[in-house]
């Protein structure tokens, strides 16, 4: 048999340049400006990884193009996760470079250009690949398997020229695979192993474990510690050995070697007892799988029997149901009319009664009222969930939820009708007032109405309400005869019908006849066929009755354990439903507490308010009652003491005048020239002197203010004319600036003075 060669191809799978969202959460990953960011994202919503094959159960294996295997349907969940930003990374370094030309032009030291930060380069931990390189060893630098396994690129029987042509350039840039946490969609591979070289001569302990890789020894178990112990307590067993140069130990080396082999076949022995053990109990737990799995199959066929007998009865009873609905329906319509008499419809009595078929028309009849309501049912997250009634209660405005309590009016009229005391003076002015506005306005009092003669308007008579000719009992009872008889001679017309086509086909009832009398051997096989089956189907009825009743009786049992269950988890989501709806009535209940609390707060600091501003006002009013009472008394009594005073004065004057005019008349008696002389020169050192020296001192006091005066006059005007000066000459100058004259220059020389 001749030996056969089989070479293999091993492939390198295709290096992803980057995945859809580096863009996002690469720290490697940059993108140039904001448009190439907008373009990344749009390129990531629009990939197509986020299509996803979601196979169609019914039709999983069929091969039909009308009936496929599988749908397309976009993934809905988002792969970023929240908590990274969306937003393009270069905000930030755009930012400090306008600050910093900012700064740099502007000369500005207060603007602060943040630092900038670089995150942990992680060169001793997992980014250590980046700066370290594999040593040039040339005696570890092996062969890739893959290169002595690939099939030759190349014709063999080519010249070097020629494949010096072919040969394809070299490319600028290699992709070169690398083992990270990020690019290998989180499935870890075999753990990176360095390359390692062997000091001659010795022999670490740890190149035993060489044949230990991930997944298959590593990481370390029991089984792989206790296998690590026995290996290092045989490598201690063969130091003990004695050498085999050594001939007078040879029977010693052999009995230890001997006694080492039976421990390792007894240690052998409970590993496979072990292993037989562990088959046993895997090879019960599926037994018990399968025992499990059969169970749910008969419990689902026995669920499918059960629910589908429950369909037929159901089905049945629901039939029986409509046909006694029916018959009851039948038999009350031919009670309402035994005697079978006409009854002409009564249109006024449907329109007035509200179970009438015009207002409420029976569904068996073809309407229904209530067809397409459901259009009409309020389906909104804001009435189911507490949450929506939440969002529902904030989005409505304040005057709902906080309605304003506007305080009653006090009530000035009893239950009987009477006014009370305290307002009944206020109730007849406020009818004074009416009244004498009624007076103003009209001027000529109205004619007061007739007390208890009135006057009855009698109503419109109605219209005179339609009817219909009742028809006579003979009329009726010859209508009843005429129906009667037509339905006698229609059965009769039927009846002779029948009679003539029985006459015409009589020889062909004959015929038969004969032909059924001329089988009656096939007749009688017929009948035994016939009893047979019939025993077949009592003995299959019976079968199925047996059946039934162990169906009916796991359904039973099976009926009360679900109804038990079913029983208590409907009372449980009552309960939970009970408890959540009075946990928010609660909630509600203790934020209106809280509302109206603050607002009869607010409504008893408005209230204590007042009552301040209403004593405050009456303080004052008191107060200014209480001045004007002072001033009227004060008036008064000033008045009369200027009055008495007067009096008082008059009184002494007039005693005085009398007194001196008595003393003047004496003088006047007893007076001569020279004493006349006298009395003129005191009076005129008295009265004329003295005026004339008071005129005098005036005038002197007025000229010495006037040199004062003079001195303020001049310094106002000197700084006033040197104000007017300068206006008058920046004046002239705009006016001969104005004028293309030259002449006119001069004029400026000379300051105009107003």
């Amino acid at each position: 048999m001749a030996s056969r060669t089989q070479t293999q191809t091993l492939r390198r799978q295709p290096v992803d340049p980057s995945r859809t969202y580096d863009y996002l959460y690469d720290p490697v990953h940059h993108v140039a400006s904001e448009r190439d960011h907008a373009r990344a994202t749009f390129k990531a919503h629009t990939s197509s990884d986020r299509v996803k094959r979601v196979p169609n159960y019914k039709t999983m294996f069929s091969e039909l193009r009308h009936h496929p295997r599988f749908q397309m349907r976009l993934e809905v969940t988002d792969p970023v996760p929240k908590f990274i930003s969306r937003q393009w990374r270069g905000y930030a370094d755009q930012q400090r470079e306008s600050m910093l030309r900012y700064k740099t032009f502007n000369y500005d030291p207060a603007v602060v250009i943040p630092d900038k930060t670089f995150g942990n380069a992680e060169v001793t931990g997992r980014n250590r690949y980046k700066y370290a390189k594999r040593p040039m060893i040339p005696f570890l630098q092996q062969v890739p398997p893959e290169v002595l396994l690939a099939t030759a690129r190349q014709d063999p029987l080519a010249t070097q020229e020629q494949a010096h042509v072919e040969r394809p350039p070299t490319p600028p840039t290699k992709t070169i695979e690398t083992q990270t946490d990020y690019r290998d969609s989180e499935a870890q591979t075999d753990p990176y192993t360095p390359e390692y070289v062997v000091q001659p001569g010795t022999a670490p302990e740890l190149l035993t474990l060489a044949t230990l890789s991930y997944g298959r020894g590593l990481p370390a178990g029991l089984a792989e510690v206790e296998m690590i112990e026995r290996a290092r307590a045989k490598r201690a067993w063969e130091a003990t050995l004695p050498p085999l140069n050594d001939m007078s130990q040879l029977d010693k080396r052999r009995k230890m070697m001997d006694e080492m082999e039976r421990k390792e076949w007894a240690l052998r022995e409970q590993e496979i007892e072990k292993l037989q053990e562990a088959r046993l109990e895997v090879l019960k737990n599926l037994l018990k799988q399968r025992e499990e799995n059969h169970q749910d199959l008969n419990v689902k066929r026995l669920d499918k029997l059960w629910s589908k007998k429950q369909k037929v009865k159901e089905s049945r009873i629901r039939k029986i149901r409509n046909e006694h609905i029916k018959t009851i329906r039948k038999l009350t319509e031919k009670r309402r009319n035994v005697e079978g008499k006409l009854e002409r419809r009564k249109i006024i009595n449907d329109f007035t009664e509200p179970g009438s078929q015009t207002y409420a028309p029976l569904t068996r009849i073809g309407v229904f009222l209530d067809r397409g309501s459901e259009q009409y049912v309020v389906k909104s997250r804001h009435l189911a969930t507490y949450q929506g009634l939440l969002e529902l209660e904030a989005s409505l405005p304040d005057f709902v939820t906080a309605p304003r309590i506007k305080a009653p009016k006090p009530k000035t009229v009893t239950k009987a009708g009477f006014i009370k005391r305290k307002y009944r003076q206020e109730r007849e002015l406020i009818e004074l007032h009416e009244a004498l506005k009624e007076a103003k306005h009209k001027g000529v009092e109205e004619k007061k109405p007739l007390r208890f003669l009135q006057k009855i308007e009698k109503p419109v008579p109605r219209p005179p309400t339609p009817s219909v000719d009742i028809p006579s009992e003979a009329e009726e009872e010859r209508e009843l005869a005429t129906i009667f008889l037509q339905q006698v001679i229609r059965g009769r017309a039927i009846q002779n019908m029948m009679f003539e086509g029985k006459e015409k086909r009589i020889e062909l009832i004959n015929e038969l006849r004969s032909t059924h009398a001329l089988q009656e051997a096939e007749q009688i096989e017929k009948k035994q066929e016939m009893t047979t089956t019939l025993a077949l189907q009592r003995q299959r009825r019976l079968h199925e009755h047996k059946e039934s009743l162990v169906d009916e009786s796991l359904a039973n049992v099976e009926g009360s354990s679900v109804g038990h269950m079913l029983d208590f988890l409907s009372k449980e989501l009552v309960r939970l439903q009970e408890e959540r709806r009075i946990h928010a009535f609660s909630m509600l209940a203790e934020r209106e507490r809280r509302i109206r609390e603050a607002e009869e707060s607010g409504r008893r600091q408005v209230e204590e308010r007042r009552r301040r501003e209403q004593d405050e006002i009456f303080k004052q009013v008191i107060k200014v009652h209480q001045n004007s009472v002072d001033t009227y008394l004060e008036n008064i009594i000033m008045g009369s003491i200027d009055s008495t005073a007067d009096i008082q004065a008059r009184r002494e004057v007039q005693e005085l005048a009398v007194k001196i005019n008595d003393v003047a008349y004496e003088v006047e008696d007893k007076r001569n020239q020279l004493e006349s002389q006298e009395i003129v020169a005191d009076l005129v050192h008295c009265f004329l002197l003295p005026e004339v020296q008071k005129s005098t001192m005036r005038e002197k006091v007025k000229n010495n203010q006037r040199k004062y005066l003079l001195a303020a006059h001049k310094e106002i005007h000197k700084t006033g004319e040197g104000l007017i000066d300068m206006n008058a000459r920046t004046d002239v100058n705009t006016a001969t600036d104005s004028k293309d004259t030259a002449g006119s220059s001069s004029t400026t020389d000379k300051p105009s003075t107003s």
